[in-house]
């Protein structure tokens, strides 16, 4: 690190957060625009730039009603804070440089598709990343592993809009019924769940919260959960049982004796979003990023 790096945090308690909300501060020109840049309240950067100026012991800014502006202290401050910071940008890219050959990342997801399609960018994208993932229910243990940092990323169902995570709209899924061409669903343009409540069903296991979502929808529905996907995929073949199928399936593929059946209610079209912590490695980010583009 250089010395007038040294110079402005030996003996003094600096963090790393307050350094770049100063940055921001220059850049944008008011604390709430640095706090929205920064994805944290204003109220949050002013008590830390009031926490820096304690601890400098000089005053950084003029400052107005609505407008902030550096003064020859927080000029100095910040020429400091922008080559501390570009010291840290420069670690934290040689190590990621290091471990990103062959990185492993985790994902908690609320249901499977998401995850497929996530893979399938991130092998495109990044070479050597590789994803593992679990399916869960509940969504709110899907956010618990992400806060615990057990998980790398999340896919969740909603939004969070939490000033430490950021979080971009993934994709959409749409649940079908999936109609013998005999039955005369196949014949209707849509469905509701609850005008097929007490007929049987077949579904894959692993299908995140669309399991809970039909058992909640279809109380009286015999559901048959096949765990076997190629048993699933015989049973959908040669049985003359209603299946559920989503347009990010992998019974995606056209079948003369199948027809696929939108279904009205809203639960059957969900809007998946990738989350991940603003802290997390560039790596992660990285992936974060390319699902907003």
């Amino acid at each position: 690190m250089c010395s007038s790096c040294t110079r402005l945090v030996k003996g003094l308690a600096v963090e790393f957060e307050q350094l770049r909300q100063i940055d921001a501060i220059a850049r944008t020109g008011t604390f709430s625009a640095a706090a929205e840049a920064l994805h944290t309240s204003q109220p949050s950067v002013s008590r830390s730039m009031r926490a820096l100026e304690r601890e400098l012991g000089c005053e950084l800014f003029n400052r107005s009603r609505n407008h902030v502006e550096l003064n020859e202290s927080g000029q100095l401050a910040l020429k400091h804070a922008r080559a501390i910071l570009a010291e840290e940008r420069r670690m934290r890219d040689a190590f990621d440089d290091l471990t990103r050959t062959n990185r492993t990342l985790n994902v908690a997801s609320v249901a499977p598709a998401p995850v497929w399609r996530l893979a399938s960018r991130v092998t495109e994208r990044f070479p050597g990343t590789m994803l593992t993932s679990e399916t869960i229910d509940d969504e709110q243990e899907v956010e618990r592993r992400l806060f615990d940092r057990s998980a790398d990323l999340a896919i969740t169902r909603r939004p969070i809009g939490l000033p430490n995570v950021v979080c971009v709209p993934f994709m959409v899924e749409n649940l079908f019924i999936y109609a013998p061409a005999t039955d005369p669903i196949a014949q209707q343009t849509s469905v509701k769940l609850a005008d097929l409540d007490g007929r049987t069903f077949l579904m894959n296991a692993d299908v995140g919260f669309w399991g809970d979502m039909t058992r909640a929808a279809l109380p009286n529905a015999r559901i048959i959960m096949q765990q076997d996907s190629n048993v699933l995929a015989q049973l959908i073949r040669t049985s003359d049982v209603l299946g559920f199928v989503t347009d990010a399936s992998e019974f995606n593929h056209p079948d003369e004796n199948r027809v696929r059946v939108p279904i009205q209610d809203a639960d059957a079209h969900a809007t998946f979003y990738v989350v991940a912590m603003i802290d997390a490695p560039q790596a992660v980010l990285d992936i974060v990023e390319a699902v907003r583009r």
